[in-house]
């Protein structure tokens, strides 16, 4: 069996999850998550504990066990702390600013860029080169950090553009004569 899925899943106070049909419904604090669990994969709920097991003895069911147990594991964290990701515009004339559902970006380009936020995700700007992604969805998070990057990625001469705040980005050295 996949050694992921091995694992049980500790449910933290608050938490609470619910299993009908194939839909688990994970409640906390910061919100509410579903996911449809595979066919090819069981799962038991004994007091505050998650167990996975594959439904049959084949290489889908165990890899689908594993996975399974993964998503379940981040959604119970980002119900229970939530999930967030750094970003920082290096570049002169580079800002970011936050308005209700929209990210403003200037970037360098001839015309600002606004940024629709997705549903569930909170986006802040502590200083005008910071952004800050957050949410309870791990998937969501990191593509909209990915989103935004993406409109200006690093390049490697300089450093400007976007960047995750944790990210190292190795310089080139410029072409001598």
């Amino acid at each position: 069996m996949s050694r992921v899925a091995n694992k049980p899943v500790v449910l933290p106070k608050g938490v609470t999850v619910a299993i009908s049909d194939r839909k688990m419904t994970v409640q906390g604090s910061k919100g509410k998550l579903e996911h449809t669990i595979h066919d090819s994969v069981n799962v038991k709920q004994e007091d505050n504990v998650l167990t996975f097991e594959m439904a049959e003895e084949s290489k889908q069911s165990h890899s689908m066990a594993g996975t399974t147990r993964a998503l379940v594991s981040n959604m119970v964290q980002g119900v229970d702390q939530g999930f967030e990701k750094r970003l920082t515009l290096i570049g002169v004339g580079y800002r970011a600013q936050a308005k209700g559902k929209v990210l403003n970006l200037t970037l360098g380009y001839s015309h600002p860029i606004d940024y629709a936020v997705p549903e569930g995700i909170e986006v802040e700007t502590p200083s005008q080169t910071e952004v800050v992604v957050r949410g309870t969805d791990k998937q969501k998070v990191g593509q909209a950090a990915a989103d935004i990057r993406a409109y200006r990625p690093p390049e490697p001469y300089k450093g400007k553009g976007v960047r995750y705040s944790d990210e190292v980005v190795v310089k080139k050295e410029a072409k001598k004569k």
